[in-house]
């Protein structure tokens, strides 16, 4: 709302700017959240908090008097460098994987299996904390990877085959990927019901049944 309020006029945003002259090499105002782009929100929590400061200076003007129950307190500052951290490395998966200028399709199932781990550590660390807002996080999480298990699900039915034979044609991957799932789950790699078993079965069976059999 403050940076709707803030840029809502040229007047208002020179005097944003004015309240950082001579603190800051070049001076910024606050963006908007945009519901249908990746990361914004984390790209406006990321631009609102270097701004703290000088969105306080900017409501002590007296014509926005108004507007002053809309100021953050330090303590909401704090939770939203908290959120500001979880959410990181789920912008870094997006960029990282939205790179068009080299393939990134084989590395499609083990950021999905690194986001959901990350997501079970965030949880387990909030699963025992009172405080309200963390109480929050831990909901937001826990509905977020919800989401990317209902993606996951969908996602796989219909080119799971691609995807695990990506990593596989990946001279440096190989099945390294699926040989360090069994190990997390202490399962022998050479065991029928293993993670790299049933890939390589699947992926031969693949390749005898849909490639060399039709050329």
């Amino acid at each position: 709302m403050l940076a709707v309020l803030i840029t809502l006029t040229p007047g208002r945003r020179n005097e944003f700017i004015d309240c950082q002259r001579a603190k800051v090499r070049i001076a910024v105002l606050p963006i908007m959240d945009v519901k249908t782009r990746s990361n914004c929100t984390l790209e406006l929590l990321d631009r609102a908090y270097p701004l703290r400061e000088f969105t306080r200076e900017w409501l002590q003007n007296q014509k926005y008097a108004q507007y002053r129950p809309l100021l953050t307190t330090p303590d909401e500052w704090t939770n939203v460098k908290y959120v500001m951290e979880v959410l990181r490395p789920f912008r870094y998966c997006t960029l990282w994987m939205s790179k068009r200028h080299t393939v990134k399709l084989h590395h499609g199932m083990t950021v999905y299996n690194d986001m959901f781990d990350y997501m079970d550590g965030v949880m387990r660390f909030l699963a025992k904390k009172k405080t309200q807002w963390k109480e929050d996080l831990f909901f937001a999480v826990k509905l977020a990877r919800q989401k990317l298990s209902k993606c996951y699900a969908e996602v796989t039915p219909t080119t799971g085959m691609l995807l695990s034979s990506a990593p596989i044609l990946d001279p440096c991957r190989k099945l390294r990927s699926f040989r360090k799932w069994d190990k997390g789950m202490d399962i022998n790699p050479e065991d029928d019901t293993s993670y790299t078993t049933q890939y390589q079965e699947a992926f031969q069976n693949y390749v005898e049944n849909e490639y060399c059999a039709k050329y």
